[in-house]
């Protein structure tokens, strides 16, 4: 039996992993400092894993964790732009020396393979689309920045130590369990809960900026094919996970009225500092390398997304 080590556990995507492990029959051993997880994701799954919270600043915690481990999938962030512009300090400790040390930890417990979480955000504002994992990267926010770095160390280790591992470029993830009230959740996740609700949503912007909006059980793929696919086609790589579509915020709006039954307006805010204007992938690599075509198109994601929301909105008021 495999055993898989995933780092943010807790967060929903993270725990998503957890579920698509077990289902296959495999351990999980889980770490997660709950900074911005939530012990509620993995509530069901509790006791089919070994949790550990840990802090991945904890290098000797790490180490522990990572014996007799086969695969790792780091997804374990602070994933917002906004936070890393206020707090850039606060963001390379979590997401750049948090990553050095999984690594140092995975290289000492000879693990297999690393698949990192990297994002799309490397690629800055080019106006080039779609994006492709051979253009320069320009980062813009702190966040990107520390994104980029890791997949340098990531490469770096393969290259100096051997240890194998695998990049993902995440487009904009969305899906069950993403934490609506948290200031580092995606526009998705809160469209959603205000628009159920009655609530007007806000889109900062003018609204015409687009999003390669990807659901989480393709992530949950990219995953399990980074840890698996021959080490000749992906190693020290890097790989986009998307569904290669974009679509602007206004539309998204639209398509949420339909599926949510939501009658109002929308209200519009400032551009947010780092954000970038426009973003697509490029998926040839990805499906050519590693395997990877996208499962689920956005449509059909939204309104599994939706429906989720709508479960645990009416199994709050019984």
């Amino acid at each position: 039996m495999t055993t898989y080590l995933i780092t943010g556990v807790a967060g929903f995507i993270g725990s998503s992993l957890a579920r698509a492990v077990l289902a296959q029959g495999d351990r999980v051993r889980g770490v997660d400092n709950l900074s911005t997880g939530r012990r509620e994701n993995i509530a069901e799954i509790a006791h089919q894993i070994d949790f550990r919270e840990i802090d991945l600043l904890d290098l000797e915690k790490l180490q522990e964790a990572c014996q007799g481990v086969d695969y790792v999938m780091h997804q374990a962030a602070i994933p917002s732009v906004p936070k890393s512009i206020m707090d850039p300090g606060g963001n390379n400790r979590a997401n750049v020396d948090g990553t050095v040390n999984l690594l140092i930890a995975a290289r000492d417990a000879k693990v297999k393979r690393v698949t990192f979480a990297s994002s799309s955000s490397v690629y800055g504002n080019t106006p080039t689309l779609p994006k492709h994992e051979e253009m320069t990267p320009d980062p813009i926010s702190p966040y990107a920045v520390a994104k980029l770095a890791g997949e340098y160390y990531m490469n770096s280790f393969y290259r100096c130590y051997g240890l194998e591992t695998v990049a993902l470029r995440y487009f904009n993830i969305f899906g069950p369990r993403q934490d609506p009230s948290s200031p580092y959740t995606g526009v998705l996740a809160k469209f959603i809960t205000q628009m159920l609700v009655g609530e007007e949503p806000t889109i900062f912007g003018d609204g015409q900026q687009s999003r390669d909006f990807t659901f989480v059980e393709n992530v949950v793929q990219a995953n399990l094919l980074g840890c698996h696919a021959p080490a000749e086609k992906v190693a020290g790589r890097a790989f986009n996970v998307a569904t290669g579509q974009r679509i602007t915020l206004t539309d998204t709006f639209e398509v949420l009225k339909k599926i949510t039954g939501y009658t109002g307006g929308i209200k519009h805010g400032p551009d947010r500092r780092g954000d970038v204007r426009h973003s697509l992938a490029e998926l040839s690599r990805s499906e050519r390398d590693l395997g990877y075509t996208p499962r689920v198109d956005f449509e059909t994601g939204l309104r599994r997304t939706v429906e989720w929301y709508e479960s645990e909105m009416a199994a709050a008021k019984a």
